[in-house]
């Protein structure tokens, strides 16, 4: 049978999601964990790699098992994990489904903190210059497409193609004073919500002009974009599915 696992993560400790050779992952600790609460070796399937460094708030990974799965599966894999990795849900899933294939959006949120701190230094981007935020919001409309957003990948990577359906992306002021910059896709490449906040960001400062920016995405060079924002200040905050796919779900 198939189950999905819903989970969230503080990447700080973490070489990204995916397993790599002689770095911790994210996933290599809920195999390492799963494996062992049900005797059995258990492989995970995410439903996008983050970034080393990088967060999730809702993050998706499925697994197959031959057997039922206990109610307190939950609460034995979180008493077993980490402090920095939490399972929220588990759900049983139609036999085909696929936490990376199957999703149909992800949401992306990058916080920039405009002040000194001492809370959240680590969890968002402290930038204190002043950033004119409608001007980001008008270069940010010109995003929302489907197209080749080549200039925001990270080079040499092993994707067979740049075309992203990006359906919103903007920037507005939470309850604490900080920036946030929303983004929703059906997929994103490595390094691209991080590039293409570094690049608004000189749209911010008046160092590149809207139509520059206009320019930066028709080029389709990751050379014409500006330096990717820090990992820290960026989360995976949604992923979803067609409802049909979920059959049952254990809290």
């Amino acid at each position: 049978m198939r189950y999905f696992l819903e989970l969230a993560y503080n990447g700080k400790n973490y070489f990204g999601y995916q397993i790599q050779p002689n770095q911790i992952s994210v996933q290599e600790v809920i195999e390492d964990r799963l494996s062992k609460i049900l005797r059995e070796k258990i492989s995970i399937v995410g439903a996008g790699r983050t970034d080393s460094g990088v967060h999730a708030k809702k993050m998706f990974a499925h697994f197959d098992y031959e057997q039922d799965l206990n109610i307190d599966l939950i609460k034995k894999l979180n008493s077993f994990l980490p402090k920095d990795i939490a399972i929220y849900s588990i759900f049983l899933m139609d036999d085909e489904a696929h936490a990376r294939f199957d999703a149909t959006s992800r949401s992306y949120n990058y916080f920039i903190s405009p002040f000194k701190d001492p809370f959240s230094f680590e969890s968002a981007w402290v930038f204190s210059r002043e950033l004119d935020i409608e001007k980001m919001n008008e270069a940010a409309k010109f995003l929302i497409k489907k197209g080749d957003f080549g200039s925001f990948a990270k080079l040499h990577t092993d994707v067979k193609t740049n075309i992203c359906d990006v359906r919103e992306a903007f920037w507005k002021k939470n309850e604490n004073g900080q920036l946030v910059f929303q983004i929703t896709a059906d997929r994103f490449l490595r390094n691209m919500v991080r590039a293409i906040v570094g690049t608004l960001v000189e749209v911010g400062l008046e160092r590149i002009s809207i139509q520059e920016f206009i320019e930066i995405i028709e080029q389709k060079q990751r050379s014409s974009a500006g330096a990717s924002a820090p990992a820290h200040g960026l989360y995976l905050v949604d992923v979803q599915y067609p409802k049909e796919l979920f059959k049952n779900e254990f809290k």
